[in-house]
């Protein structure tokens, strides 16, 4: 399991822009990306092959289109249980807080493709340590195996 991209953006609503490497700050995310507070959304994943899934669908997208931070590669996030934490990198720690999102507003790629995946298959989480991550890091489930 790997992080193969992480993105961010400044201003909500807009899509984020791959990075190669990000400060994630305790109880806050990602710096410098406009969802990063004091909330229980502080961090968003997707996997890739649901974004590679997206693109055999005829789907002009890339890491960011969804506005995730963190796009991973082994995980099947949508059954990974609420309260599973994770290990990113050597230091990062991550408590998933939610599958899934309702989106109030339809987004660019709903009007592309007539849906969005991230109400089902993005995971958003909270920082519980902070730490430096980069792409190709190491992402490992704490306290439990998972397949």
């Amino acid at each position: 399991m790997k992080i193969e991209s992480i993105a961010i953006s400044r201003k909500k609503g807009t899509r984020k822009v791959p990075v190669i490497k990000a400060r994630i700050e305790a109880a806050h995310g990602i710096a410098g990306d406009a969802h990063a507070g004091p909330w229980h959304r502080q961090i968003s994943f997707l996997a890739t092959e649901s974004i590679d899934k997206a693109k055999q669908q005829g789907l002009d997208v890339t890491f960011g289109s969804y506005a995730e931070n963190i796009a991973t590669s082994g995980i099947d996030w949508p059954a990974v249980p609420v309260g599973t934490r994770l290990n990113l990198g050597d230091t990062v720690i991550i408590e998933i807080t939610q599958i899934g999102k309702t989106c109030h507003h339809k987004c660019a790629i709903y009007y592309q493709a007539g849906d969005c995946i991230m109400p089902t298959q993005g995971v958003f989480g909270k920082v519980i340590t902070g730490g430096d991550i980069r792409q190709g890091d190491d992402i490992r489930f704490i306290g439990a195996e998972k397949d």
